[in-house]
């Protein structure tokens, strides 16, 4: 203030009011926090906005899966105290619902969980294992008050942190704050970090790189299991992704005996029909009241007849549903089209699901625009990357463009 009113000469001031605002803070939520809140992957949480249709389990289905999974984060298992866990199974068979009705469990009954949904559809964020460890420890921070000073004390000390390895970040982020907090901590922390869809993880340059995409995956798994062995770690970890070979390997309980909890298949370790059936039988109830169809409908046997096409994927049930919700037709003369498709007849549980996607294609009452969707989505499983939200809108283009 002095300054600004040197050599000044004559000066009145009438009613003069100052207001100082104190810029400055010592809170570690300004700076380094927010710089690690910049380097997350925000549409990767399991409440974005970009994941505000996924799939969750209807109510009283997977009921089995579930409970053991939240007895297993909860309490552990006493005769193998393991940190982490692989959830696998193929294509439609409900991994990614599995993960989301587990993570709003555990965040409805109050339990500390830190998520990561990776998607190749979706944003960069999640295409990429770039911020998977700095999204981790973003939300343990959130959950654990104790952990701030910590970590913003470790990104001061490290600013290029956000640049370096998993291995490194994991370190530096997560394990070194656990390590420096443990001894005021006066209890134990607790809760879980959720990893879905792993195997769609692919590389920041070449989505074909098919070697460097099994690289990058498993630099993933090996930080994490880095962190559950580690002492000062006390969370549990959850893996949800397809069963492919670098999966297949990493968790070979021959290769490592001793680092995991046993694997959970959900196609083989539960049967999916009681809850496939249940789930149609929801839907058709619904549709027959949006659509004023007689409760006698569908006929006796017909969603028996599903379950069986189904052969365990809900992915077949579920774009069933869609398609008699969604499509031109009603739904009664739809789903008589279905139950007339034939099949390939083979040991293949999937030729179900590949009629019924060929048949929905095949009804499309615009054919062009289906093809154009079609390209679509080559051009987002090649190189021809294009961002995911802009993909509806170039879709909605003229067919003929």
């Amino acid at each position: 203030m002095a300054n600004i009113l040197q050599d000044a000469h004559n000066l009145q001031a009438d009613k003069l009011k100052i207001n100082v605002t104190n810029v400055s803070s010592s809170s570690p939520e300004v700076g380094p926090l927010k710089e690690l809140a910049h380097h997350i992957a925000p549409e990767a949480l399991y409440d974005s906005a970009e994941r505000c249709d996924a799939p969750k389990c209807d109510p009283e289905t997977r009921v089995a899966v579930l409970d053991d999974l939240y007895g297993w984060i909860e309490h552990g298992d006493v005769e193998n105290p393991r940190k982490m866990k692989w959830i696998t199974g193929p294509a439609g068979t409900g991994k990614t619902a599995v993960m989301g009705s587990l993570t709003q469990r555990c965040k409805s009954n109050g339990f500390p969980v830190a998520t990561f949904f990776f998607s190749s559809m979706g944003s960069i964020g999640r295409r990429t294992k770039t911020a998977c460890v700095t999204t981790i420890a973003y939300q343990l921070v959130q959950d654990h008050p104790a952990l701030k000073d910590a970590v913003a004390a470790a990104v001061e000390a490290d600013p290029i942190v956000f640049k370096k390895n998993l291995h490194v970040q994991m370190e530096t982020l997560v394990l070194a704050p656990l390590r420096a907090v443990a001894s005021g901590l006066g209890a134990v922390l607790r809760g879980v970090i959720v990893v879905d869809g792993l195997d769609e993880c692919e590389t920041d340059q070449n989505p074909d790189d098919t070697r460097r995409k099994a690289q990058d995956q498993l630099e993933i798994l090996q930080v994490l299991q880095t962190a559950s062995l580690d002492p000062s770690f006390p969370f549990r970890i959850l893996i949800a992704s397809r069963p492919e070979r670098v999966f297949r390997d990493f968790f070979d309980p021959v290769q490592n005996p001793a680092c995991f909890d046993q694997r959970l298949d959900l196609h083989q370790h539960y049967n999916a029909d009681s809850d496939i059936a249940l789930f149609l039988e929801a839907q058709f109830s619904r549709i027959c009241r949006c659509y004023n169809l007689p409760l006698s409908w569908p006929p006796p046997g017909m969603i028996e007849t599903l379950v069986e096409k189904a052969s365990g994927q809900f992915i077949y049930a579920a774009t069933v549903i869609r398609f008699l919700d969604k499509g031109h037709r009603s739904p009664k003369a739809s789903l008589d089209a279905i139950l007339k498709m034939e099949a390939k007849v083979t040991v293949n549980p999937l030729d179900q699901l590949d009629a019924l996607y060929t048949h929905v294609l095949e009804s499309s009452p615009d054919p062009p625009l289906s093809v154009l969707w079609i390209h679509s989505i080559q051009s987002l499983t090649s190189g021809l990357r294009s961002d995911a939200p802009n993909l509806n809108s170039w879709t909605l283009r003229s067919p003929g463009l």
